[in-house]
């Protein structure tokens, strides 16, 4: 058996995602399964070293996990030739100077999105990574959700027959932190701080909207900042300056409408925190994270308005669910593997630090549009 064995440096690996989503359920994941299988007689293995700025979190996630070796200092393991792959999980702000640390030490970088928190920063990591020659990726996990992935066969196999509209439903009630603890960092509340829905999700509904029904050639969109008194990780309260809600409309290049609402100030009364509805003239599906309804044209119900009296349709009732026909990773882990196999195989990845920017630019002219009352056309990157 052929083992390549790929150094990895994660950085920022003590927060929430960092810790459950790329160092248990991706890195560790694939170890444990022995690697990634590229061959009869060939695999990948992934060997992390654990990066972050408090040594006390950096230990425990080593003593719990079994991790060897871990640091604070990322100048040293930068300058370790056994790793060729840098991993950022920082928070927005911190994201540009250390992977453009990261690219100016030869290193392969994969981070999460945004990658900056403006386009000409996020240009300007696409512009270093291309120079210097190195392989780089952008998280960009929705695409492997299983309700995606069902809802992206639909769309191959002409299910719909011609797409009419998308709406999308995001978000949950993140508590204040004042009457009980917050669910989220409370740098997400703090403009300063590189915080706000718009960036936080906006670059995930560039590469959603772009991989599954066309690119965005025009948004418009409201903002709004509901709840402007929160308490931080402390119980210290502090006042709010980044928008928790933004509300859009993107159009895609052939005319297609898509709807989303991203809410940190919602209460969930649908079927998942993520729901995309697509209506078509031969059908409709409703996704959520998991699972994937459909209503075929001729399984469609004919409803009549009629507010006077109580409704005799039951209208779930006439959605069917698709099947489980085959087994779905973990969506991280399942880009974590592609992007393994294009670092040792060289094998085609498509979603590289130029997709992560388009969702930076997405964001900056949705918040543009909000404080110009406006649509705004999306320009095309060069």
């Amino acid at each position: 058996m052929k083992t390549h064995t790929v150094g990895v440096i994660l950085n920022g690996v003590t927060g929430r995602m960092g810790t459950n989503q790329h160092l248990i359920r991706s890195i560790l994941a694939i170890r444990e399964q022995g690697g990634v299988k590229i061959g009869p007689d060939e695999t990948i293995v992934p060997e992390p070293i654990l990066v972050g700025r408090n040594a006390n979190k950096l230990k425990h996630l080593s003593d719990t996990y079994g991790v060897e070796k871990y640091t604070t200092n990322l100048d040293e393991a930068l300058g370790d030739d056994a790793y060729s792959v840098y991993f950022d999980a920082l928070s927005t702000q911190l994201r540009v100077p250390n992977v453009l640390r990261a690219i100016e030490a030869g290193k392969h970088v994969y981070c999460e999105k945004p990658t900056a928190t403006n386009t000409a920063e996020a240009m300007s990591l696409v512009t270093a990574a291309r120079k210097a020659g190195v392989k780089h990726g952008v998280v960009q996990d929705k695409l492997w959700l299983p309700g995606l992935l069902k809802l992206k066969f639909l769309l191959d196999t002409g299910f719909f027959g011609r797409v009419l509209s998308v709406r999308g439903e995001f978000g949950y009630f993140v508590f204040d932190g004042l009457s009980q603890p917050a669910q989220r960092p409370s740098w997400n509340y703090r403009q300063e701080e590189g915080g706000g829905i718009f960036f936080d999700m906006f670059s995930h509904w560039r590469y959603v909207i772009g991989h599954l029904f066309g690119e965005v050639q025009r948004v418009v969109a409201l903002g709004a900042l509901h709840i402007d008194r929160r308490a931080d990780e402390q119980g210290k309260p502090y006042d709010a300056t980044a928008e928790d809600a933004a509300y859009g409309i993107f159009e895609t290049v052939d005319g297609l409408p898509v709807q989303f609402n991203s809410s940190w100030c919602t209460r969930v009364r649908r079927d998942d925190l993520l729901t995309l509805h697509v209506d078509g003239t031969k059908g409709s599906a409703v996704a959520g994270l998991r699972r994937c309804w459909i209503q075929s044209e001729a399984a469609t119900p004919k409803p009549v308005w009629n507010p006077d009296v109580e409704p005799k349709l039951d209208y779930f009732a006439d959605w069917g669910e698709v099947p489980n026909n085959r087994e779905y990773d973990n969506a991280f882990k399942a880009q974590w593997e592609l992007f393994l196999q294009h670092i040792v195989k060289d094998t085609p990845f498509e979603w590289d630090l130029m997709e992560g920017a388009k969702g930076v630019q997405l964001a900056e002219l949705g918040l543009q549009s909000w404080q110009q009352r406006c649509w705004v056309d999306v320009p095309e990157m060069e």
